[in-house]
């Protein structure tokens, strides 16, 4: 697979600190894989690959770089366990995770990459790796989707304006990696909604501070069909107080949201009775929070969701979270899509639901939605339905084809 033009730029670069803001699927991880191989090539270095997890870094990377490195006949051993590659010159190239990243220090390092930075602890870098590069020959690359401009990301994008020569930075399109057609991004504008996709595919930098759920409006409010079909969902968030329902029905054009069960001081037990109270005889769907497959509000060791299961309710949902992140992009892409379309919307009865999603706000100067508040339980019960139901598609990575790399061309 050759290099698109802007990988050119940045593997040419003489800088010792490199900062790439890139959209989904621009080739991050196949220049992140390039750059490893191109300083292990110096004999004795050793190299680390980190992701915001030691699991993200093991699905992404671990079996293009072994294919890579195996074809070029440099491997001279695998350490499954520890995600580490030696080798025949005596380096090194490890795979590990910031989520624990006391486990980081004490190491020195000739060259790393922090893939998806954006989305780690600033101090995983400035308290625990840079001290381990070594002193002017150590090089790092940060490479990554932007997270607004009050993350850390965007100051180190800027760094070059206060250090030009030893930090350089670039922004680059989905599209300019070449890697996807115009087709499939006319899709995710489809797919997202506008905030969302100038993130995630124009690699802009957006400003997140404030509302959570911003592309809902008054054009998501709107009375409920007046005849309701059989199958009633219900979204739910479980917690002691309030317990949180969202009752929605399926419409030609997508969900809506035609009441709401917000009982203080309750339990499932109690919700499956309000349920069943309000629309007897109907068939009943209900998407639950995930944790409740192990999270127990009863005596006699019943969980959440087998208690739903067990009122004859046809439970889904995932068999763990799926990101927080996910779940916002597809309620914010449900409100209007980058393309203007709308697949959600309220009942205007429903005050409390109406009302969560106008407020429910991050935390000052963060990316973390607000849990003090008490508008984020009907946003969550919303969330995990909406997600489960119309996730934003992932697209997935192309496979990265063997190429014969010559020692000179890395």
């Amino acid at each position: 697979m050759a290099l698109s033009a802007g990988q050119v730029e940045v593997s040419q670069s003489l800088a010792r600190f490199r900062v790439i803001i890139a959209g989904r699927r621009w080739g991050k991880t196949y220049l992140s894989i390039r750059e490893l191989a191109r300083f292990a090539r110096r004999p004795a270095s050793r190299c680390w690959y980190i992701a915001p997890s030691y699991r993200m870094a093991r699905q992404i990377v671990w079996e293009p770089l072994k294919t890579r490195l195996t074809d070029l006949r440099w491997v001279s051993g695998v350490n499954e366990t520890d995600l580490t590659i030696r080798l025949i010159n005596g380096s090194t190239i490890s795979l590990r995770g910031a989520d624990n990243r006391d486990s980081l220090r004490g190491v020195g390092l000739d060259f790393l990459v922090m893939d998806e930075f954006a989305w780690m602890d600033p101090a995983t870098w400035t308290e625990v790796l840079r001290p381990t590069l070594s002193d002017r020959t150590g090089h790092a690359m940060f490479i990554s989707t932007p997270l607004g401009r009050n993350n850390w990301s965007f100051d180190l994008w800027q760094r070059p304006l206060e250090q030009p020569g030893t930090w350089a930075s670039w922004q680059f399109t989905t599209l300019s990696g070449g890697r996807i057609s115009e087709q499939e991004i006319q899709q995710a504008q489809q797919d997202l909604d506008a905030r969302s996709f100038r993130q995630e595919y124009l690699a802009s930098f957006e400003e997140y501070a404030g509302q959570i759920y911003y592309s809902y409006s008054e054009a998501n409010v709107k009375p409920a069909p007046t005849e309701l079909p059989n199958e009633i969902m219900i979204f739910c968030d479980f917690n002691v107080n309030p317990m949180s329902a969202a009752v929605v029905v399926a419409v030609p054009e997508g969900l809506h949201i035609i009441d709401e069960i917000v009982i203080f001081g309750s339990n499932t037990d109690e919700l499956v009775t309000e349920i069943q109270t309000r629309y007897p005889g109907r068939k009943i769907r209900a998407f639950p929070d995930p944790a409740g497959v192990q999270r127990k509000s009863s005596a006699g060791g019943r969980t959440d969701i087998s208690i739903l299961e067990n009122a004859g309710f046809q439970v889904s949902y995932h068999r763990s979270h799926p990101p927080v992140r996910d779940r916002i992009n597809a309620v914010n892409s449900a409100f209007c899509s980058q393309a203007g379309t709308h697949h959600l919307w309220i009942d205007p009865g429903c005050r409390r639901t109406r009302e969560s999603f106008s407020k429910h706000a991050y935390k000052p100067g963060t990316q973390i939605p607000d849990k003090d508040s008490g508008w984020d339980h009907m946003t969550d019960a919303v969330g995990y339905g909406v997600e489960y139901l119309r996730p934003v598609r992932r697209q997935q990575q192309p496979r990265l084809n063997p190429g014969r790399w010559s020692h000179l061309s890395v």
